[in-house]
């Protein structure tokens, strides 16, 4: 019989679910029956895709405490929610009885536990990108639970192994989502791709187009959303992009990407990215520097997708 693979995304931003979604269609690729949950901004690409998701109550722990928030809002709504989301990902999974779950959602791992499911982790988190005593803390303690209780700990990443990694994880290729591959967007000089948390990306598109460039800001007034960005950021001469997901895409696309982190776990990200020297990435921080490095791209990644390897090592654990 078919395995029965559950895929879970973490809510914050869409770029969890883009990346579990890659892990989903590979594992279909193999055989294997998908089921999906997650919820959040990235629930449209999921239905895009023509999945039917599972959504669990919503958390928000950078809006709540980096965006603007503080540590009493985190304990009043996040903290709250957070259970409430373990509780339901816990029904979820009885009702389902999946061999295994594969997730970047760190609730969804404890409802595993709690259920008994086999669990598999993909994530390419670490204490090591946050600055902040509570959310390096939090992390590590999140991370040495996820290790100790999973099957696996796969670790998307565009860098080598380094010191910033979790012991423990097993390195894998960025992870990218293909799409159907009937879209073939016109070639572009520059693709914005601001995250859930950016600002300021409307006016480094005044910038540029006043400096004669040609580009593309998704989630501008005139972008359609589409089932996968990869077909446009291969079109793109240069991506520009806050959140790890995007330059996962970017790496695979084997396009030269310039980083604007605005979160703590995007500066973090930005960092280990700088210290590694991995060519096809530069990291800037103000609109004139970015618009200068759009002018002066860094060379072109060169990564393979790393959703093949992924669905490999859930399906060869089962």
């Amino acid at each position: 019989m078919d395995p029965v693979v559950a895929v879970a995304h973490y809510p914050e931003g869409a770029g969890h679910a883009t990346r579990m979604l890659a892990v989903a269609q590979a594992l279909e690729a193999r055989g294997a029956a998908v089921h999906l949950a997650g919820g959040g901004p990235g629930q449209e690409f999921v239905e895009c895709q023509g999945y039917d998701e599972f959504v669990p109550a919503s958390v928000d722990y950078i809006g709540d405490y980096q965006n603007g928030g503080n540590l009493l809002r985190v304990l009043t709504h996040s903290v709250p929610m957070s259970g409430k989301r373990v509780l339901d990902y816990a029904g979820w999974l009885r009702r389902l009885d999946p061999d295994a779950i594969v997730t970047d959602d760190m609730f969804a791992a404890m409802a595993a536990t709690l259920t008994g499911t086999p669990l598999h982790v993909l994530t390419h988190n670490s204490p090591h990108f946050y600055d902040a005593v509570v959310e390096e803390v939090f992390t590590w303690l999140l991370t040495k639970y996820q290790i100790s209780s999973g099957e696996q700990f796969l670790y998307p990443s565009v860098w080598p192994a380094c010191n910033a990694d979790p012991k423990g994880v097993t390195h894998i290729p960025p992870i990218a989502l293909e799409g159907d591959g009937e879209a073939d967007p016109d070639p572009m000089d520059a693709i914005l791709v601001p995250s859930y948390y950016s600002h300021g990306f409307d006016a480094l598109e005044r910038t540029l187009t006043e400096q004669g460039h040609d580009v593309t800001r998704v989630g501008s007034d005139d972008w359609e959303s589409v089932p996968a960005m990869l077909p446009y950021l291969e079109a793109a001469d240069v991506v520009v992009c806050s959140g790890y997901s995007t330059v996962m895409e970017a790496a695979v696309a084997g396009t030269p990407c310039v980083i604007w982190p605005f979160t703590d776990e995007q500066h973090g990200v930005s960092r280990v990215i700088e210290k590694t020297g991995v060519a096809g990435f530069q990291v800037e921080h103000s609109i004139p520097h970015v618009a200068r490095a759009v002018r002066q791209p860094p060379e072109e990644p060169d990564f393979e997708n790393g959703d093949d390897t992924a669905a490999e090592h859930v399906l060869r654990a089962l």
